[in-house]
């Protein structure tokens, strides 16, 4: 399952991001969205995890989750477009 985690802070890194997710089961692919011209992150990023129960139990358990002043949002991502699925 594909997920979208928004609203993170712009200093969180892409190995942040993994290690956040993987302590709820199987990262396949992680992927945080950088702007091409400053190189940081635009505090959105991908990650899919393998098993829908264990991405079910981490969008649970992590939005809204407060992380350095923003609380971060956990979505079921849509597989055409990257944005989130209204389910």
């Amino acid at each position: 399952m594909k997920l979208l985690i928004r609203n993170l802070p712009r200093t969180t890194t892409e190995a942040e991001l993994r290690a956040m997710l993987a302590a709820h089961g199987s990262v396949q692919s992680c992927s945080l969205v950088m702007d091409k011209d400053t190189h940081s992150s635009k505090g959105f990023g991908f990650v899919e995890m393998p098993k829908a129960g264990e991405a079910k139990a981490a969008i649970k358990t992590l939005n809204g989750l407060e992380m350095d002043g923003n609380r971060i949002r956990v979505k079921k991502a849509e597989t055409n477009t990257g944005e989130a699925a209204d389910d």
